[in-house]
């Protein structure tokens, strides 16, 4: 029989496990992401029941991330479909995840054919899930924190779904027990670019959600007061992202975020005072997000007018097949000092990426080559590139700096080790200005053999701005100065 001190003994096992799986996450989360913006990490205690309510825009990596925020061990709630493998389910058990079990994830409904009575749940999966709870109800009883994605599903929307029920019956049914005692809190990812390498993402802890006022209507009427909350935690995990309300306008503001976010950060720069570094694109997006559903409420056939405008100036770039960048960048003058500086660092930089690009190569390619094979829908996408990453990287470094030790010696093979990840950024840096150079030298040559098309770009992307600017000023005047 086991005994008390075989299962603590067990569970410390597992303990170390996780702050091990910890370290390794928030070390390759550096490297993947340009920078993790976590804010009110302290709303979760240092002790006692917690029930974090997470949206869920990118698959695995949503929980490292929240998981590497956390400084207590979390234990996720996982869709049953991850179990069936053995190695992974005993990662996960490792890890202290938690199966829920869905009627569409069990093999057998899937096969078998429609019949009546085919809405109602399936008593296995109704008794699994009745485990499910009964493990929470353990978990947060013992003082843990326990996370679940409401959403039920990943999505790759600019929006929270509407959310299931499933974390208000958990937390209900525990304050219903032990009245004030849970904490549940609300957490917000949002990505700044999804797929890309060293983009940008946001963690937002919320204000803790108040259970005890929907204890006495849960004992009474429990359908009624889990709806309830479910509503409050919708709008509660809304605060925390950057949410576009309806589907129909995420295209909208996707499209002025990348025409204007750039010029709004170069005006609070300039006349605000904030240095570049330091302005949240995040918080600009939530700003643009609000001003476009302000519009849409106030005059929807301005907001129209506006997209058709947008929709006709991408139609033009896709023609003359240029970016918005060298657009821009035609519309703003560089002043002499800047383009000697650049060209400066393009002329001595060409050697380092040179090097950084040979011996980086393959483990940066190969992460992309397996996303865009396996990932099977875009919330897909990143977690198999950072996967892919995790394998890739030490793999082919290790390789290089093996063959570097049997030619050269140990003493240049450290050298090299260390010069691995610093040419890596910096040619990865080489390539994105590289790009750019690029697109601005085909606007260049647009400009010389089709000059009215040239005109015509830069006039509609100015012509947008003004608009843009003017809906600005009205919307800072009718909200009284909200500021972006």
């Amino acid at each position: 029989m086991t005994t008390a001190l075989d299962t603590r003994a067990a569970r410390e096992r597992r303990d170390r496990f996780y702050r091990l799986v910890r370290a390794t996450a928030r070390f390759w989360l550096w490297f993947f992401f340009k920078s993790v913006d976590v804010r009110h990490p302290e709303r979760v205690p240092d002790a006692g029941p917690v029930l974090l309510c997470i949206n869920h825009p990118n698959n695995f990596i949503d929980s490292l991330l929240v998981g590497a925020a956390v400084r207590r061990k979390v234990h996720y709630l996982a869709t049953a479909g991850l179990f069936r493998r053995r190695l992974v389910a005993s990662f996960l058990r490792a890890c202290g995840a938690i199966p829920v079990y869905r009627r569409q994830d069990d093999p057998r409904t899937c096969r078998r054919p429609p019949t009546v009575g085919a809405g109602l749940a399936d008593p296995a999966t109704t008794e699994k899930n009745a485990d499910t709870f009964a493990a929470c109800a353990d978990a947060l009883a013992e003082g843990r924190v326990i996370a679940i994605y409401p959403e039920g599903t990943t999505h790759a929307e600019a929006r929270v779904q509407r959310i299931k029920t499933g974390a208000a019956r958990i937390a209900l049914a525990y304050e219903a027990e032990r009245p004030g005692e849970l904490r549940l809190v609300p957490v917000g990812l949002t990505f700044d670019a999804r797929k890309s390498f060293r983009g940008r993402v946001l963690v937002s802890f919320g204000p803790p959600v108040p259970v005890a006022p929907y204890r006495d209507a849960y004992r009474q009427d429990p359908v009624k007061a889990v709806e309830a909350l479910t509503t409050a935690i919708q709008w509660a995990m809304e605060a925390e992202v950057v949410h576009v309300a309806r589907i129909d306008a995420t295209q909208l503001v996707r499209a002025v975020e990348g025409l204007y976010r750039d010029e709004l950060a170069r005006e609070l720069a300039e006349t605000g005072g904030v240095p570049r570094g330091r302005i949240d694109p995040i918080r600009l997006s939530r700003s643009i997000v609000d001003a476009v559903s302000h519009f849409r409420a106030r005059d929807p056939e301005r907001v129209e007018r506006l997209w058709q405008r947008i929709e006709g100036y991408r139609a033009l770039l896709a023609e003359y097949h240029v970016k918005d960048e060298a657009v821009r960048a035609r519309l703003e003058p560089q002043r002499r000092a800047r383009r000697i500086r650049l060209g400066w660092q393009a002329v001595v930089g060409l050697p380092l990426f040179a090097y950084g690009a040979s011996v980086n190569l393959l483990p940066y390619w190969i992460p992309r080559w397996t996303a865009r094979r396996m990932a099977r829908k875009e919330t897909d996408y990143a977690t198999w590139r950072f996967l892919a990453s995790v394998v890739a990287y030490p793999t082919f470094w290790g390789i290089e700096v093996w063959l570097v030790a049997r030619v050269f010696g140990a003493a240049w093979a450290l050298a090299f080790a260390l010069s691995l990840p610093l040419s890596g950024a910096v040619a990865y840096r080489y390539w994105v200005g590289a790009g750019r150079l690029k697109g601005r030298l085909r606007f260049n040559v647009l400009a010389l053999t089709r000059e009215h098309a040239a005109r015509r770009l830069t006039a509609e992307r100015q012509a947008i701005l003004t608009e843009l600017e003017h809906a600005k000023a009205e919307y800072l005047a009718d909200t009284k100065g909200s500021p972006f």
